[in-house]
């Protein structure tokens, strides 16, 4: 993509009503347009990252069995009623409205009741199970307030994934597989050094559920890290019990704030009983469907990213998610230079390069650096008479003080390398 077509601009100064760090970034980089408190529109920037961090995530929930589906934003009034989470005394952050024949309806806040409303449809025998369907969509809650930029929005982006099992033993097998799943989620984010499986309040069904929690100032919540272990505990349910059932010691629990970028559930039959989800099993007696819930926001994700990666100039995007993987800056009005930069252009992407060709004529070389630190694509290569002069092109890592000299074949050698 050329620059001078990029319709959005970067911004030297920080939003006015913005107090998170990975809001202010984002805005002034051109990634996300905030429309109202909590509500964020994703730019082409930002798009392309969440693009790059639903594929992470759909390759993740498919290799452990899942099934892309897509649930409906609008639920119907009746099906939540029956779980009784459609009243505003049950749940309080509902957005509701009305058709204009008079239905009442409500925009997604989470999607248990959904699928097993569904999915009541196509299970009937032990033969039909087990079953992992899964969307990506947008969701809605009504919050009285919202804040922390895209870590915590009214209007987000989530991948929710509801597991469908004949019995604990095999809900338990798939649990793991889970748990497994979300690490390399993370880790593939470029936030898996910073993120740990994190044992929470487990509900009706079970002793614990499971968080992933990024350590960063800009955390809502406060949890307990064991670092030779790997592992923490939320402070909601620490205490000397819950240390001795997981053999942690008192002295060894770092505090930490941190912030929630996914979470597993076992929920039993909570969902199952409602809508008399039953199958049949070998011996034709019914018993009921045992489920779990494992979400993820990718907008939460996005900003936790950019929270926790980036500097004093900018985002350091991880190469795996970056909107683009070199940024390409010209330098100067020489013919020559622009010719070079052209041809580089397009060489890179005939193999399949991801680059952002900073082209602008109307832009001094201080702003073209300050703008792709801002960005934070991962490499940066520089084309300049200076440059050509000294043997090629400058290229360098956005985790770097400075750049090198290197030649066309050494340069695609580098950017075709699998880090």
């Amino acid at each position: 993509m050329k620059q001078s077509q990029l319709f959005t601009r970067t911004k030297k100064e920080s939003p006015a009503d913005e107090v998170s760090l990975n809001a202010e970034l984002l805005i002034r980089a051109g990634f996300i347009n905030k429309e109202m408190a909590g509500v964020y529109s994703y730019l082409p920037l930002g798009l392309r990252v969440l693009k790059k961090i639903e594929s992470i995530i759909r390759e993740e929930m498919d290799n452990i069995g899942g099934t892309e589906m897509r649930t409906s934003v609008i639920q119907n009034k009746e099906v939540w009623e029956k779980s009784n989470r459609w009243d505003d005394e049950v749940v309080d952050n509902w957005f509701k409205t009305k058709l204009k024949n008079g239905t009442e309806v409500g925009l997604s806040f989470t999607n248990e009741e959904a699928y097993s409303n569904i999915l009541k449809h196509y299970i009937n025998s032990y033969k039909d199970l087990p079953i992992y369907p899964y969307d990506f969509k947008n969701i809605f809650r009504n919050e009285a307030r919202s804040k922390s930029g895209i870590l915590r929005g009214r209007e987000f982006y989530w991948k929710a994934l509801y597991s469908f099992s004949k019995d604990e033993k095999e809900h338990n097998e798939f649990y793991e597989k889970a748990k497994e799943a979300y690490k390399n989620i993370f880790k593939r984010a470029g936030i898996g050094h910073l993120t740990y499986l994190t044992f929470a309040s487990g509900g009706s069904f079970s002793k614990f559920s499971h968080e992933f929690q990024t350590i960063t100032s800009a955390g809502e919540d406060t949890i307990y890290v064991d670092e030779n272990k790997g592992i923490a505990i939320n402070k909601e349910v620490y205490n000397d019990e819950v240390l001795e059932s997981l053999g942690v010691k008192k002295d060894d629990l770092v505090e930490n704030k941190a912030v929630e970028v996914g979470n597993i559930f076992s929920l039993g039959t909570k969902f199952s009983a409602p809508f008399d989800l039953k199958y049949k099993d070998e011996n034709g007696e019914e018993k009921l469907v045992i489920m779990g819930s494992y979400g993820i926001g990718l907008g939460r994700l996005m900003g936790t990213v950019v929270e926790v990666l980036s500097d004093d100039k900018g985002i350091i995007w991880p190469e795996s998610i970056a909107p683009f993987k070199v940024h390409l800056l010209l330098l100067g009005g020489d013919e020559n230079v622009k010719n070079e930069a052209g041809g580089l252009y397009n060489k890179l992407k005939e193999k399949n390069i991801e680059v952002l060709f900073d082209d602008r004529s109307d832009i001094s070389a201080g702003e073209k650096f300050a703008d792709s630190d801002l960005i934070g694509i991962p490499y940066r290569i520089v084309i300049s008479k200076r440059s050509l002069a000294d043997g090629g092109y400058e290229v360098k890592k956005r985790t770097e003080s400075s750049g090198k000299i290197i030649n066309i074949d050494e340069l695609i050698s580098l950017l075709e390398t699998k880090n």
